[in-house]
């Protein structure tokens, strides 16, 4: 009896053990490959984190509105990388953003990638699981 419960009290313990879960989402899952989406309005915001960092932008309708876009990018350390600094990101800068609709229906964008005014183009490509669109070539 003694040994089953040296054996028991421990397994407990462990189980009881709080852990933290790193969970990735895919591509596939949050947004749409066959909704791919062309963006243009001014810069409102940018997170450069991880795992995915986020650009926010005001684009106006057709119909005059304006709607807060938010635009899923890659990881900070992955846009350094390729030369994307936080300070390329002026507020209110016009940019325009190329990349996939989320399938909640939410103003909320996969980006593929950012051309700014000045005409530099950078990829933002924050997915390249499964069901995500291939990068472009070149």
């Amino acid at each position: 009896m003694l040994k089953k419960l040296l054996l028991i009290v421990p397994a407990v313990g462990l189980l009881l053990t709080p852990t933290s879960v790193v969970a990735h989402h895919s591509f596939a899952a949050e947004f749409d490959a066959e909704k791919p989406v062309s963006l243009r309005g001014a810069l409102t915001k940018v997170e450069m984190t991880n795992p995915h960092g986020w650009i926010h932008m005001d684009v106006k309708g057709p119909d005059g509105k304006v709607v807060s876009w938010a635009i899923e990018t890659n990881n900070s350390n992955a846009l350094l990388r390729q030369g994307l600094r936080k300070t390329d990101f002026a507020i209110g800068a016009e940019i325009v953003v190329n990349g996939f609709l989320a399938k909640n229906g939410t103003p909320t964008v996969n980006g593929r990638d950012i051309k700014f005014a000045d005409g530099r183009n950078f990829f933002l490509g924050s997915s390249a699981g499964p069901g995500a669109p291939p990068k472009p070539t070149p």
